[in-house]
């Protein structure tokens, strides 16, 4: 197995734990791809924290930012079970991550490859090198089955 698809394995440990807890099934992993050192785990958590931000990207960006002490995070991975959103492609690019790395893509929340394309705009100033699809049916299957409960829940 290759070194994304291990990285994205722990992720989607996060992202189940995010499930367990009620919240979007979505984990996010920093890693250091010179030494595979996973610097900061993430798991979606905006309703638990109160805290409309708190994406698994953006709590995995700033747990490595609180490790390393800088909130740059240049030549990093950031792994992610769900392909970003405008909010969280903008953190990336802020924190200058080297990498992302996603899962499974999300036509009607991505910014990456669906809807604004945040990385092609003009007024981005900090483009990572994107690859998408790593174990995407394993994070899709994830979301599809939490939904699925959700509306059984709802309807029941």
């Amino acid at each position: 197995m290759d070194h994304d698809a291990r990285t994205m394995r722990i992720a989607l440990e996060a992202a189940q734990a995010a499930a367990e807890a009620g919240e979007t099934p979505v984990g996010a992993v920093v890693v250091d791809p010179a030494s595979g050192e996973v610097i900061a785990v993430g798991a979606n958590q905006p309703i638990g924290a109160h805290d409309p931000t708190a994406h698994a990207e953006i709590v995995a960006m700033r747990a490595a930012a609180r490790k390393l002490g800088n909130y740059r995070l240049t030549g990093l991975t950031l792994v992610v079970t769900l392909e970003p959103c405008a909010m969280c492609a903008g953190a990336i690019s802020h924190a200058r991550i080297g990498r992302v790395v996603f899962g499974a893509e999300d036509p009607k929340g991505g910014a990456v490859v669906h809807g604004p394309q945040f990385f092609e705009q003009a007024t981005c100033h900090w483009r990572p090198k994107v690859e998408g699809g790593v174990l995407a049916d394993e994070s899709s299957a994830m979301l599809k089955s939490f939904f699925k409960a959700r509306r059984k829940g709802a309807a029941g």
